[in-house]
């Protein structure tokens, strides 16, 4: 019989291979094959993978051309963001329906707050309903976790991948947790991994017997939060699903211009701000506007559908062609402003479509910068001749 619980009970759902899947519901003759999502060429990176396509040693973030070295007899396909976006909506209007809270943490992942439902009715039956539903009605495979926070959740979402189910009774959190890797538990990455190593440290349960004050000096806030992880502590709560439609910028002059150049550095100013502000938010946009105001207050507004993405160049390119469409040059401009509207849940990973390699590595360094030092710490530039 399933346990009482007393306390939180977080449910972390997980859709296995979810670019894979929706593909092979497309065209099922690719089922049991080595599948890659990504970039066209091989200058590309991979964006997803099938598991057949992982047993040669590829996985996601690879370059395409390494990855098709391992697996030279996969098929290649560049993704389609919108079809992804419409099953991600699939499973999130189920969710919605049966679900007293959740929350979106990705296109394929999901949280949901479950605590007190056992009162009426064993969180883990209910929770294999909700997914016995979601695969009935998307076709598509999806894991589970189950325990008191959303760490310990996604951890076991993690070791019953793909399309399993595992509960971790209340208590049990530091045995289930103890004889795993580091690098399995959230926020840890492959630099992190290797620095612990090198102090000695490869399992949770030797990470939680590191002395949490080490943990600080060596890693910052971040060595603090990797070893209440390790013991199996998170407070953080099940934010509730809350669509955010647009998010834009705008930028009013202290003195009308005709200066197109000056002009064109604004739109592309606030169109990098908002990219980076969309892969902060893990979120994809698939429509621009520019609105100008000119000196006698008259507002104009255009925009223009495009592909998913939160790539700066793409986003840039078509802001500034907006732009030249709709600027009368004989007119001065007091308000230039950029708006990104129709967001979809997506991690930056799922930029790797339209990125090149280098690309994808200038991005990643640049946000960086940008976390560490403001979002205004670092632009792209401008090629535009003197």
């Amino acid at each position: 019989m399933e346990p009482f619980c007393f306390d939180r009970s977080v449910l972390h759902l997980d859709l296995d291979a979810f670019f894979v899947e929706v593909e092979l519901l497309r065209n099922s003759a690719l089922r049991a094959k080595p599948l890659i999502i990504g970039g066209s060429s091989n200058r590309g990176v991979v964006a997803s993978c099938s598991y057949e396509a992982r047993t040669f040693g590829v996985r996601s973030g690879m370059p395409m051309r390494q990855a098709l070295q391992l697996c030279p007899d996969a098929t290649v396909l560049r993704g389609d963001m919108e079809n992804y976006s419409k099953y991600s909506g699939l499973v999130r209007d189920v969710i919605e329906e049966e679900a007293p809270a959740f929350e979106q943490a990705s296109i394929d992942e999901f949280y949901l707050d479950l605590t007190g439902m056992d009162a009426y009715i064993g969180c883990f039956k209910w929770s294999t309903e909700l997914r016995q539903r979601i695969i009935k009605e998307t076709g598509l495979p999806l894991s589970f976790g189950l325990s008191v926070n959303k760490t310990v959740s996604k951890v076991g979402t993690g070791e019953v991948k793909p399309n399993g189910m595992k509960l971790i009774p209340t208590g049990t959190e530091k045995e289930f947790l103890a004889p795993l890797s580091v690098g399995k538990l959230p926020s840890i990455g492959r630099e992190t991994e290797r620095r612990l190593a090198l102090m000695g440290v490869r399992t949770c349960l030797t990470l939680r017997e590191v002395p949490p004050r080490l943990l600080e000096r060596e890693f910052g806030k971040h060595g603090l939060l990797m070893w209440k992880r390790a013991n199996g502590q998170d407070d953080s709560p099940v934010v509730p699903y809350r669509e955010q439609d647009s998010i834009s910028s705008e930028r009013t002059f202290h003195a009308d211009t005709i200066d197109v150049r000056f002009l064109r550095d604004q739109v592309r100013y606030q169109s990098s701000q908002l990219a980076y502000e969309l892969r902060s938010l893990k979120k994809l946009t698939a429509c621009i506007s520019v609105k100008l105001r000119y000196s006698d207050f008259n507002t104009f507004t255009k925009q223009t559908k495009i592909p998913y993405t939160a790539q700066d160049s793409l986003l840039i390119e078509h802001a500034l062609t907006i732009f030249d469409r709709l600027y009368e040059r004989r007119q001065a401009i007091r308000l230039v402003g950029v708006r990104f509207s129709e967001l979809v849940p997506g991690t930056s990973q799922l930029n790797l479509f339209e990125n090149t390699e280098k690309e994808a590595r200038l991005l990643a360094a640049m946000d960086k910068i940008r976390d560490r030092f403001g979002k205004e710490s670092i632009q792209i530039g401008s090629k535009e001749k003197e």
